[in-house]
């Protein structure tokens, strides 16, 4: 009897169609092997050991092969991907007419698409692209300024006037080839409203609002091309809803985005099965090194799992029948071979960083990356009181003041307030960022209270020294600077842009070590997702990479109040 369709997706369910049927008087019962939901902290592991069962088409969470499915940054429409259970993409009939048949599609692109990212013009691949005349209108009246909305709205501007810039009048209406310019991913032409839309929208509505004079060019467009998919592409989801009640296709703009779900982000974190060792233990090498003062064993393998690890990642195996745990991080990967190297155990006593051990398997993962000097960029992510900042600052201390391996701790945030913003403050850059940095306060005094035989003078003499050896900066005098052999501590740092992240990254000089701190779960900037945001974008980019790594904080450490309200509220 042959069997019946596997799902396509994780925890999809079968038609009816696929079951098998049985004959008279024999039973007969679907043999499927089992697809676990993706979660977090939990990847795929290979559950079924049936050789008889036909082995479920997932591939693992956390692959090299792995890309961002809004690549190449289209809209919505362009280049779909297989959402997560429960996340259905909006997507236009217009839009999904379109795909079938294989037509391009004529995009209208609204004034906040183009602010929030200037290079969107050459990012829908064979799809044209049209400007109505308010959108140059909104596109001028946003230039003037040092925001970064004015820094964008500039750069759109000179890109338009590259692309018109030797074109007769009469190829405008043509339509302008947006390979002009060197994007060969671009493959649209780009059209302005040389005329007036005649376009009746509905009664009521202001005519002279730009937000519903793009809506009359885009039904205008719709009555002038029958037969063309025209779609309004806008960041502004009023826009979008008054788009769809007009019975205009109308969709988000989602190249920002690094992943449709951050279900699929990269944890840092690989559970093996419990056998592991059967499966890749033949042919095993082992050997002992002593790196940076402390012994390691490494072991050399290969095996099915292979190629799904990274380089810097964790493993672990947690047998349930009382053998002693296996904590490891992968070194390297050599085509079918793979390094695994065990970790020092931060939990004990004897290897505390700064008077502070690691109180779950998290923790002491994210120490060992944090005290490796050949790890150069490490991003922490959790939600509320997993410890970030204290693992962190305390690593910090340990290696400007007792190893001497940096000069000093530079800390920065975005300064984004949750409620209202409270004004100007005074003073120095120092003190205008001191009402910001309370976290840090709060953890200096945790870290200073662990030394109890200092008495109350020497508590407050270390404390100066800790004061002096910590700067504290502001985001917004960083371009242009370079560090060299600074221990820098991002905080908050879901709230940057990609494009901001970038920007911070690249002033690290040598010997500087730059620690990412976030939770992707509490964003305030506007504008930003969590699969948008700068901390998303550079753990998905930094994946693998030999001196990056990344761990997802799961368990929270701070109390059991916070740890109840984490979950109820």
């Amino acid at each position: 009897m042959p069997l019946p369709k596997l799902p396509t997706k994780p925890a999809a369910l079968l038609s009816v169609q696929d079951y098998p049927k049985a004959e008279a008087g024999k039973a007969v019962k679907p043999r499927i092997a089992v697809v676990e939901p993706i979660t977090r902290n939990k990847e795929i592991a290979p559950q079924a050991r049936d050789k008889s069962v036909a082995k479920p088409a997932v591939k693992p969470v956390e692959s090299r092969k792995t890309k961002a499915p809004a690549e190449n940054g289209r809209s919505v429409a362009d280049k779909p991907a297989k959402p997560a259970e429960g996340h259905i993409r909006p997507k236009s009939s217009t839009s999904r007419a379109a795909d079938k048949s294989g037509v391009s599609k004529l995009f209208v692109l609204d004034t906040n698409v183009l602010m929030h990212d200037p290079s969107s013009l050459f990012r829908f691949e064979e799809h044209d692209i049209y400007l109505p005349m308010v959108t140059l209108e909104e596109l001028d009246n946003h230039k003037k300024g040092m925001s970064e909305v004015a820094r964008n709205a500039r750069q759109v501007s000179r890109s338009l006037d590259a692309l018109v810039g030797d074109i007769g009048d009469d190829q405008i209406d043509h339509g302008i080839p947006l390979s002009k310019l060197g994007n060969k991913d671009a493959k649209g032409r780009l059209f302005f409203q040389t005329k007036l839309q005649n376009a009746d929208l509905p009664e009521g509505l202001p005519v002279g609002k730009a937000d519903n004079q793009i809506l009359g060019v885009v039904r205008g467009l719709e009555a002038e091309t029958p037969g063309r998919a025209v779609v309004l592409v806008s960041k502004d989801i009023n826009m979008r809803i008054k788009a769809r009640a007009m019975g205009l296709p109308a969709e988000d703009y989602f190249n920002d985005h690094v992943l449709e779900d951050t279900d699929l982000l990269y944890s840092g974190i690989q559970q093996l099965p419990d056998d592991f060792w059967i499966k890749h233990g033949k042919g095993i090498e082992s050997w002992q090194e002593n790196k940076h003062g402390t012994g390691y064993t490494y072991y050399r393998l290969s095996g099915p799992l292979v190629p799904t690890l990274l380089v810097n990642q964790f493993v672990f195996i947690e047998p349930k029948n009382g053998e002693p745990a296996f904590y490891g991080q992968v070194t390297q990967i050599n085509g079918k071979t793979a390094v695994l190297q065990t970790l020092r155990d931060y939990g004990h006593a004897k290897n505390s960083v700064w008077g502070i051990t690691a109180r779950n398997r998290e923790q002491n993962f994210a120490l060992n990356l944090l005290m490796n000097p050949d790890c150069d960029f490490v991003t922490l992510l959790g939600q509320a009181g997993t410890g970030k900042t204290l693992l962190a600052l305390a690593a910090g201390l340990a290696q400007v003041l007792e190893t001497k391996t940096y000069n000093e701790i530079i800390v920065t945030r975005v300064t984004v307030p949750v409620g209202e913003d409270i004004g100007f403050l005074p003073g120095t850059e120092e003190e205008k960022m001191g009402p910001w940095m309370g976290a840090f306060d709060d953890n200096l005094e945790v870290l200073n209270k662990s030394d109890s035989d200092a008495g109350e003078w020497g508590r407050a003499a270390t404390q100066d020294l800790i004061r002096s050896r910590i700067k504290i900066k502001s985001l917004n005098f960083m371009r242009g600077r370079t560090f060299v052999n600074k221990f820098l501590i991002i905080d908050e740092a879901q709230n940057l842009t990609p494009k901001q992240m970038k920007t911070l990254v690249t002033r690290a000089g040598p010997g500087t070590k730059i620690i990412c701190l976030g939770n992707i779960a509490q964003i305030d900037t506007p504008y930003l997702t969590e699969g948008s945001s700068g901390l998303t974008y550079v753990v998905d980019r930094f994946k693998g990479w030999s001196h990056s790594g990344h761990v997802t904080l799961a368990r929270g450490e701070r109390s059991r109040l916070a740890d109840h309200a984490s979950d109820v509220l």
